[in-house]
């Protein structure tokens, strides 16, 4: 596993298993095949509902709490000080845990001005080892580092070989802030899995494209938390620290840039009136 060093001296794996998506019913057994397999990074948020299982598996896994490295997000509904003090606790409880090792606002809606303040007391109480955003643009990331008391440790945006985030690392950098892909793997956009670059290097390696995409963002710098309920596709997905693409590989494949999202923009007027009737 490789590592890198927030900017409060924690470390955390570059490569973590997300459970986006994954059913409630199904998020035990899955945490616990990933960790069987070697992750030691679990990505979760309160929007998912399935904070419980993620707690369950950590509780019947065996494994040193300290180490894990647990990630969950505050949710839109939570935001707000007092909204959020009382949902990280309620996190803590469903996660079956005294603290979690990363603790993101999920998105910059409603008042995450009171949300981070909340998480910053949260900090200084032990109950999380580091603090960040998650779905922040640059403009609203700015604000947010210059009027907090706490600069952000991570960024989780969408990051992948389409949509490769060039400006966004730039700007976080500057701040000494981690990014973190969501989406490694564009979920499948783009004919990813079959894209002739991606195939074509990765044949050259023994791997797939897959593989190739996930390596790429890692020499990148970003950390990644790719997402399957198949135990076969978590290993597959875990096993990318035995290659290493060269720097013509690797400029072949920051080619595949186009600079935009796959998903969603919070600039799309349409789109951040869908994130409010999710709240109401």
């Amino acid at each position: 596993m490789e590592y890198v060093t927030l900017n409060n001296g924690v470390k955390m794996p570059m490569l973590g298993y997300g459970v986006y998506q994954v059913d409630p019913a199904e998020t035990e057994r899955c945490v616990l095949d990933a960790l069987e397999v070697g992750y030691r990074s679990i990505d979760t948020a309160q929007a998912y509902g399935n904070e419980e299982g993620v707690g369950s598996a950590i509780a019947k896994c065996g494994i040193p709490r300290e180490e894990l490295f647990l990630t969950t997000k505050v949710w839109i509904t939570n935001a707000g000080y007092e909204n959020a003090k009382a949902s990280i606790d309620e996190s803590l409880h469903k996660l079956k845990t005294d603290y979690v090792d990363l603790l993101l606002i999920h998105q910059p809606f409603n008042d995450y001005y009171g949300t981070y303040r909340a998480m910053e007391e949260a900090y200084r109480a032990g109950k999380v080892r580091a603090i960040g955003v998650s779905n922040f643009y640059s403009d609203r990331f700015i604000d947010l580092a210059n009027f907090c008391e706490i600069v952000p440790a991570v960024n989780q945006v969408e990051t992948h070989v389409f949509q490769q985030q060039k400006t966004a690392k730039a700007v976080l950098q500057k701040y000494g802030t981690q990014i973190e892909a969501w989406g490694p793997f564009a979920e499948g956009k783009n004919d990813m899995f079959r894209n002739p670059v991606l195939t074509e290097i990765g044949a050259a390696h023994g791997k797939t494209s897959a593989q190739t995409a996930l390596r790429f963002l890692l020499q990148s710098g970003v950390v990644v938390i790719p997402k399957s309920v198949k135990k076969e596709r978590m290993a597959e997905n875990f096993n990318v620290f035995d290659f290493v693409l060269t720097p013509e590989e690797m400029t072949r494949i920051e080619a595949l840039d186009t600079g935009k999202s796959l998903f969603f923009s919070h600039q799309d007027p349409e789109t951040v009136e869908w994130f409010m009737q999710l709240v109401k």
